[in-house]
């Protein structure tokens, strides 16, 4: 099932098996002068699973997640009926929804009417009123069928990219920096009068930076945040590099505190020193036979600040060490609490849960990315209340009504009198 079927360069897609390394065919397609946008972390995952999991990354800011290019699907039902679904081809009426199998079957069943965040999301089923049904099996997290061939909407590569990490000596200059690189780059997407357009935002705190600081001696030693960003363009280099520069020196970064890159090897390093920070915590908390209680929380950008603030009050109120990064052009923070003994495990998810609460409250997500899993069902609950996820559940017997397909993810076996 891993095999590259199709590849399409007028119309610019590309048709694989589940069992495709992403890396693969990000390497496949840039060969062609072709561009898939997705990049979550570990590129040695599969095409079906990041399908299933709706898998996001850094440049979501400008791409969007995995759904942005699913252009059509094949799925295995737990029965071994075969439903083929292309989008724009079958849409629920409201909240009420018909497929035909393959076989000529008929399903009829009813989307769960809840009110979705309007924030990155990847929190159980995509459920909206006249929604493309080709959705509802995308982040379904293998529960509703297996994947058996997937095509995928392509872009023309690139041209140019320039990939930037930029050091703040105050918390406060690099936020703020985020804030108008944010409000730039949506205002530019529609204007060609400026070439300011970040695909992706990505922020650091103090303490990520001192635990990096061994493996990076370079970073800066008065630095108190770091920003590492991204952007496309077309145009002269020099040009791109003045208009960025000239807005990280209003946020009082110097020149002396940039690292740039606009060929891929360095850019490639940049990559890693991104995502040596999530290694070096799942490291370091192994290390101490104990889990990881990191946050995947996102709220809508006016509360993002706030939310911020306070999360990182609570944590040092409790005498947690903690470090927070992640996709802050999304105000979608990682805030990793490092818990050094069991008790100050257990106060970790007692926390975890208080962060949960609270995005919720403002309208945000228990999962911008990481999905429900078996792990945060109860959070999803506190998400969507219990009425919707019994929805769910039919939802799901209307597909798999023998119970066979990945039971416990997303939802509570009890939901099913399991």
């Amino acid at each position: 099932m891993n095999r590259i079927i199709e590849i399409n360069h007028e119309e610019k897609f590309i048709r694989v098996q589940p069992g495709v390394l992403l890396k693969d065919l990000q390497n496949f397609v840039e060969e062609q002068k072709l561009f898939y946008p997705p990049d979550p972390t570990e590129t040695n995952c599969f095409i079906g699973a990041t399908v299933a999991t709706n898998s996001s990354g850094a440049k979501t800011f400008k791409y969007g997640s995995t759904r942005n290019y699913i252009l059509a699907l094949k799925i295995i039902l737990a029965d071994g009926d075969t439903i083929s679904l292309e989008r724009g081809n079958c849409y629920a009426k409201g909240f009420n929804a018909l497929l035909k199998t393959d076989s000529g079957k008929t399903l009829c069943f009813e989307i769960p009417n809840i009110k979705m965040p309007d924030t990155k999301n990847a929190s159980a089923y995509y459920c909206k009123e006249n929604m493309d049904l080709l959705d509802l099996f995308i982040g379904s997290e293998g529960t509703l069928g297996l994947i058996s061939e997937v095509k995928l909407k392509l872009l023309d590569l690139p041209q140019n990219v320039f990939s930037c990490i930029s050091f703040f000596p105050a918390e406060e200059n690099a936020l703020d920096f985020i804030d108008e690189v944010r409000k730039q780059s949506r205002e530019n997407n529609n204007s060609a009068d400026s070439q300011l357009k970040a695909r992706a935002i990505e922020f650091f705190d103090r303490n990520s930076l001192l635990f990096l600081k061994e493996d990076f001696p370079n970073i800066p030693s008065d630095s108190h945040a770091a920003v590492w960003f991204e952007n496309d363009f077309t145009e002269n280099e020099d040009l791109i590099i003045e208009e960025w520069m000239n807005l990280l020196t209003q946020f009082n970064c110097s020149e002396d505190c940039v690292w740039i890159a606009v060929n891929k090897t360095d850019q490639d390093k940049f990559h890693v020193f991104r995502h040596a920070i999530a290694v070096k915590v799942n490291e370091t908390v192994t290390r101490r036979n104990l889990k990881k209680v990191g946050t995947d929380n996102a709220v809508p950008v006016n509360h993002f600040r706030n939310y911020y603030y306070w999360m990182k009050k609570i944590v040092e109120q409790e005498n947690l060490k903690y470090v927070v990064y992640g996709h802050f052009g999304d105000c979608h923070p990682h805030l990793n609490i490092l818990p050094r003994n069991e008790q100050e495990y257990l106060k970790a998810l007692e926390l975890y849960s208080k962060f949960c609460i609270k995005a919720v409250e403002l309208g945000g997500t228990v999962s911008a990315e990481h999905g429900i899993g078996k792990l945060k069902r109860k959070y999803l609950q506190l998400m969507y209340g219990e009425a919707n996820i019994s929805k769910m559940a039919k939802l799901k017997l209307i597909f798999d009504k023998n119970k066979i397909l990945n039971i416990g993810n997303i939802i509570d076996k009890k939901f099913f009198n399991i």
